[in-house]
């Protein structure tokens, strides 16, 4: 079986920097302020945790695109294909050219990246071939994103076993400069083919947000009596945290990550530089949202909380936070730190505050 095969070089590196993504020029500035590359080794992991490598034969762009990384791992069958520039100055139009040559000569099309990434995968190649994508970026919305590096590669050898079902799954379109401005514009790009696999493929995000006035204010009457003055509490984007501390009366930021002492902002829109100062002499509780259809609650849109900032706060010192109808759509909760280690440190049951005085219990994988 021939696989595509295309890395997006910059993808996800503005998370933990808080930039909420890396379209246009912001790659400089990510950079800048001291961001470092993540799709290659997600796409190494993706790689070396194929068993049935002798079955396939990749084709992947020349340079940071696909080459350089591809040479890393364990897999000895590939091609490469000449269609990227050779540097970190790839761009969109070297993903839909690398995309246009290569998925007219493959099976499945395997990217890295995030919903950007799958918006210019889908320009180049509509519905042609199914596709799977190891999330790599800060946003992973649309409904073809594998759950994890390795879930990739199942969903793979799943598919060359005959036990994929193949379904058009939507694209979600994120405007990143209405998301740096605070304002979530997301709507359906088109379709791409990709894999129904129970467990393995997320579902995109709920594109809407419905409030329920008395469960907004029964969490936040809730959180009132829980709340110390004494520490500080990180909390993360979303609707639900919005919502819930703009009753509070606290305006925090709707897609950004904030530090709150004493029921008072005392940084906005912060990165992990900033938690992990504010961490150093304090102590600390982390309040996040599940993401509605998917039930991310570290990994997606919000990296500012990274692995080594719950690792430091301890999984007993995490607040969950969600409306009903929200939860009430979700099996169970997901996490995807980058770290195997504290991925494991979180698994196992949390309590989730659904209402004033009122506790749900669901277990995290």
């Amino acid at each position: 079986m021939k696989i595509g095969l295309i890395v997006n070089p910059i993808a996800g590196m503005g998370g933990k920097v808080g930039l909420k993504g890396t379209d246009g020029n912001l790659y400089e500035k990510a950079i800048a302020l001291g961001a470092t590359p993540i799709s290659a080794n997600r796409t190494i992991e993706f790689l070396n945790s194929i068993h049935l490598y002798d079955k396939f034969t990749f084709l992947v762009p020349n340079g940071v695109m696909g080459e350089y990384v591809i040479r890393q791992s364990k897999i000895k069958n590939y091609l490469i294909i000449n269609c990227a520039h050779d540097n970190f100055s790839t761009n969109k139009f070297d993903t839909i050219n690398c995309a246009k040559l290569i998925s007219g000569q493959v099976d499945v099309l395997v990217f890295s990246g995030g919903d950007g990434t799958a918006r210019d995968i889908y320009d180049a190649i509509k519905e042609s071939i199914p596709v799977i994508g190891i999330p790599s970026g800060v946003k992973m919305y649309s409904a073809i994103f594998a759950k994890s590096p390795k879930d990739a590669a199942i969903t793979l050898e799943d598919y060359y076993y005959k036990n994929a079902d193949i379904k058009l799954k939507e694209i979600l379109d994120i405007d990143e400069d209405e998301y740096r401005k605070n304002k979530l514009s997301i709507r359906l790009y088109g379709y791409m083919k990709s894999f129904s696999a129970e467990g393995m493929i997320s579902s995109g995000k709920q594109a809407f947000f419905s409030i329920d006035e008395d469960e907004i204010e029964g969490i936040s009457n809730y959180l009132k009596e829980l709340i110390n003055p004494e520490f500080i509490y990180i909390v993360g984007p979303g609707s639900t945290t919005y919502y819930v501390f703009k009753k509070i009366g606290i305006e925090k930021t709707l897609l950004g990550v904030d530090i709150i002492k004493n029921n008072k902002i005392i940084k906005s829109d912060a990165n992990e530089k900033d938690i992990l100062i504010s961490l150093s002499n304090e102590r600390s509780k982390i309040i996040v949202t599940p993401i509605g259809g998917q039930g991310f609650l570290f990994g997606r849109g919000n990296q500012q909380i990274s692995s080594e900032v719950i690792r430091l706060v301890g999984k007993e010192n995490i607040i969950v936070i969600s409306t009903k109808s929200k939860i009430s759509s979700l099996k169970y909760l997901l996490v995807d730190t980058g770290d195997p280690k504290v991925n494991e440190m979180l698994k196992g049951y949390i309590k989730i505050i659904i209402g004033y005085r009122q506790e749900k219990i669901m277990k995290i994988v």
